[in-house]
């Protein structure tokens, strides 16, 4: 791969991406320096006068995810290096980084990983033909097709692969359909966190970026939303330089590459992720560089705009209302034909699924507070109800669980925006509305948290259920109001990154030429706080932001999506409850004694590995809820050993092969051949979890023989009816032709006892055939009652006729009875006995001919 970089990417080469870069980077930093110095004035008004805006009602956390990582586990991993497949260790940190080690044993020592992806920018695919699809088009006449690849083999069909427009690829994949789900929910959570780089809590380092980057699209002809505006600014801009660099070094190498079909598109998947780091690092040494200037150079800034604000606030008032007289005849003539009609079917679009998504996260919540609450009801204590709130506290940032609030979302469709209003695709509105909706629920939680862990100082344990209740209430009012709030801002915004672009890309030609002249009307000292370029377009977004108001207020009348009413503005309604704010956070595991879990060598070792063992996981385990059992080399919860891996060319084994393997030891060998087998296919781990699965093991086995023992006595118990009826049909036959022959006096003879039970036992066995269809045989139950009643029976029989019992041990019960209940008289109990043991013979299995034989003899 080395020589394969070197040979492409030349000295020359280089040079021209060095070059691109810097002349990106000179463009972006001017750009940066004027909108540095417009941001920093706009924060010092906004200070200064307020907002004003309605206050949020729940308590928001400020560092969600301290001590706590997301996820690990084991899964098969694509290595470009040898062209094999290898079971990797994945650990995901707070920072949302995938980190993959060789083993899990590798990790647990603090060793280095062997690579750290960054999934800003990816897009997570469960399916081998969507890759392609997208793999085609990164070399346009190069068609891929499924199965036509080496390295695109996969062992299962369940892939998970990491794809990115620029970066290089990474493939996965696991053996069960639940785990590339559940897997498939980590990463989109790990890609959402990260492309939300931009931190909302600078207030001028943010705004002046996001203004410089449209800024220099626009002037380059690129108006509407941008996919790639995402991860870290020094990603965003190696984003931008890729977009015009990627096509010409493509013209320039794809030429050059041999190969057959597939080898070309990865040695081009190859070299274009060697351009992207190189890109990226230019990026971010310039960036860092142009940051620190604007900051150097801030403290003069900040004493003019202290000294001369009322002033610059004049001036700039005064030139806006100059550009004003020019654009608002023109944008409102625009507004009327081309906006105006499409704002109600927009926000229609908007709002449905966005709506959908944030009752889910309600709904979701009260959920998971009811179950604790059915839970402590049976075994309510203060130790369980902290083991269950450990588990709460982090169910915003649980991928698992909150999946079913995003896919709500995912469902958002813009129609027809694309080629009217510039939207490339509405992921940057999902994406937008996903981490809103984590937000809330996450704020939803830190209330309750904070209102509960007050309300229990001093609370009686029988109060625990009330106390949960009141809570729940009164966050749930609150949830409405505040996500109230987030949905309308979230409508407006999204609105005007529709709009805007559109309007400003239909007004700047007939506009950009006059703007220069307003210039001279600002004094030479505010000109670096008042830039006529960003009062054009503070005009243009006044003029559409009237009709958005007054469309989200009509919508917010309807009362169709549960928004509250502009006029309804709550203001400290619950002051007590913004103190508990200011509290430190809540460690429920360790106040109360819940989710402690003992480590092994936790008192012994390097410190650092203590603190990584120390550090709590969001998600547990990928495993499928309400299944006890994991199969041993389930790849989310152990790593298996090497020789279990599966090089390429062989097929890895699956879940069948593994549950017939289970069968096997079950039947063949001991309870602990079987736990010794599941064991030892898994490398050492700690004795929690080692216990927790033998436990499982064996449970699971004794319940399995306890049930094919059952099942096993019923068969027996219905084969033997079933014989009975049979016979008893042919006794009755026999019966009939053997009276027709005898004469009268023969009638007066005594019926002997399997003539009587032949008899009497139909009716007896439809009774038994009705009572078993009725108990269904899969009850563990029934299933025992019936075992022991027929077992009383045959005890019984026992005691009564000690030779019928030699002869027919498992013979069933009701034509065992009704042969001792038919005795005509005392006289007649030699021939009675010989009679029944000629019947029982009958009865295990001969034919009908002994049967009828041994009839004529007894009379």
């Amino acid at each position: 791969m080395g020589d394969l970089i070197s040979t492409h990417l030349d000295e020359a080469r280089r040079e021209v991406i060095t070059a691109r870069t810097g002349e990106l980077m000179g463009e972006f930093g001017r750009l940066y320096e004027q909108q540095y110095a417009v941001a920093l004035f706009n924060k010092m008004r906004f200070d200064l006068e307020g907002g004003g805006g309605p206050q949020n009602q729940l308590l928001h956390r400020k560092v969600p995810l301290k001590n706590k990582s997301i996820f690990s586990g084991a899964l098969f991993q694509y290595l470009e290096e040898n062209k094999k497949w290898r079971n990797r260790f994945l650990f995901i940190p707070d920072s949302y980084n995938i980190n993959y080690y060789e083993n899990k044993q590798a990790h647990d020592r603090g060793l280095h990983p062997k690579g750290t992806i960054n999934c800003a920018g990816y897009r997570v695919l469960t399916s081998m033909e969507e890759y392609l699809e997208l793999l085609n088009t990164s070399l346009p006449g190069v068609k891929a097709k499924v199965g036509s690849s080496s390295f695109l083999k996969c062992a299962t069909q369940f892939p998970l692969i990491l794809w990115h427009p620029y970066a290089r690829h990474y493939y996965f994949y696991v053996v069960t359909e639940k785990e590339q789900q559940k897997w498939s929910a980590v990463f989109q959570d790990c890609v959402r966190h990260t492309n939300n780089g931009l931190s909302e809590e600078c207030k001028v380092q943010t705004p002046a970026f996001t203004d410089a980057v449209r800024l220099y699209r626009q002037a380059h002809g690129h108006y509407g939303t941008w996919d790639m505006m995402c991860g870290t600014p020094p990603q965003i801009l190696a984003n931008l330089v890729m977009e015009t660099l990627l096509p010409e070094m493509r013209d320039l190498i794809t030429p050059k590459l041999k190969g057959k079909m597939h080898e070309r598109q990865r040695n081009w998947m190859l070299i274009s992720d060697a351009v992207y780091g190189l890109v990226q690092s230019q990026t971010q040494a310039q960036y860092e560089a142009v940051v620190q200037s604007c900051e150097a150079g801030r403290p003069p800034l900040e004493t003019t705009i202290r000294t001369d604000m009322d002033q610059i606030i004049t001036s700039k008032e005064h030139v806006t209302s100059k550009i004003r007289a020019l654009v608002l005849p023109k944008a409102e003539k625009l507004l009327k034909v081309s906006i105006q009609p499409y704002i109600s079917s927009i926000l229609d679009a908007l709002m449905e699924p966005t709506s959908r998504g944030f009752f889910e996260v309600k709904d979701l919540f009260f959920r998971e507070l009811v179950d604790m609450s059915k839970n402590l009801l049976n075994d309510g204590n203060k130790e369980k109800l902290g083991e269950h709130m450990d588990k709460i506290s982090m169910l915003a940032f649980h991928p698992v669980k909150m999946q079913s609030c995003y896919e709500k979302v995912e469902t958002l469709s813009l129609e027809g925006l694309q080629q009217r209003f510039d939207v490339s695709s509405p992921s940057v509105f999902v994406q937008r509305a996903q981490i809103l909706m984590r937000e809330q629920m996450d704020d939803a939680v830190y209330t309750f948290e904070q209102l509960l862990h007050k309300s229990l100082e001093g609370q009686e344990q029988e109060d625990l259920s009330k106390t949960i209740q009141g809570c729940q209430d009164r966050v749930i009012k609150k949830f409405d109001y505040d996500s109230s709030t987030v949905r309308k801002k979230f409508f407006r915004e999204a609105l005007l990154q529709i709009f805007i672009p559109y309007m400003l890309k239909q007004l700047s030609p007939s506009c950009s030429a006059e703007l220069p002249s307003f210039q001279e009307l600002i004094f030479e000292d505010f000109s670096r706080f008042i830039l006529v370029e960003n009062i054009f377009e503070e005009v243009v977004l006044h003029t559409v932001m009237k009709d958005i108001m007054l469309a989200v207020k009509e919508a917010a009348v309807q009362r169709r999506h549960n928004l509250y009413r502009d006029s309804i503005v709550l203001t400290d309604s619950d002051p007590n409850l913004l103190l508990l704010g200011e509290n430190p956070p809540i460690d429920w595991a360790e106040e109360y004694g819940g989710g402690q879990e003992e480590v092994d060598g936790e008192n012994t070792g390097d410190p650092e590995v203590q603190k990584r063992r120390r550090v709590k996981q969001v998600v547990s385990m990928i495993q499928i809820e309400g299944n006890a059992s994991v199969l041993p080399n389930e790849s989310s919860l152990e790593v298996p050993a090497v020789d279990d891996i599966p090089e390429e060319g062989t097929e890895v084994r699956s879940d069948t092969s593994l549950s017939q393997k289970s069968e096997k030891q079950v039947s063949n060998g001991t309870k602990e051949d079987v736990k010794k087998n599941a064991v030892d296919d898994k490398p050492p781990t700690n004795r929690s979890v080692l216990k927790e699965e033998e436990s499982t093991t064996e449970r699971s086995l004794q319940g399995t023989e306890i049930k094919s023992a059952i099942d096993c006595a019923i068969q027996e118990i219905e084969k033997a009816v079933q014989e009975e009826e049979h016979e008893a049909r042919t006794q009755k036959t026999a019966e009939s032709s053997s009276l027709k022959e005898e004469t009268a006096a023969e009638d007066v003879k005594p019926t002997s006892s399997c003539e009587e039970g032949a008899r009497i036992n139909p009716a007896d066995t439809n009774k038994d055939t009705t009572s078993s269809t009725e108990k269904p045989s899969d009850s563990p139950v029934l299933e025992v009652e019936a075992v022991t009643s027929s077992e009383q029976q045959e005890n019984h029989i026992t005691a009564s006729t000690q030779e019928s019992h030699t002869e027919n041990p498992i013979a069933p019960s009701q034509h065992d009875n009704s042969g001792f209940q038919s005795p005509t008289n005392e006289a007649a109990e030699e021939e009675q006995q010989g009679g029944k043991k000629e019947c029982n013979d009958s009865e295990t299995g001969d034919d009908t001919g002994k049967g009828e034989i041994a009839h004529m003899d007894h009379q």
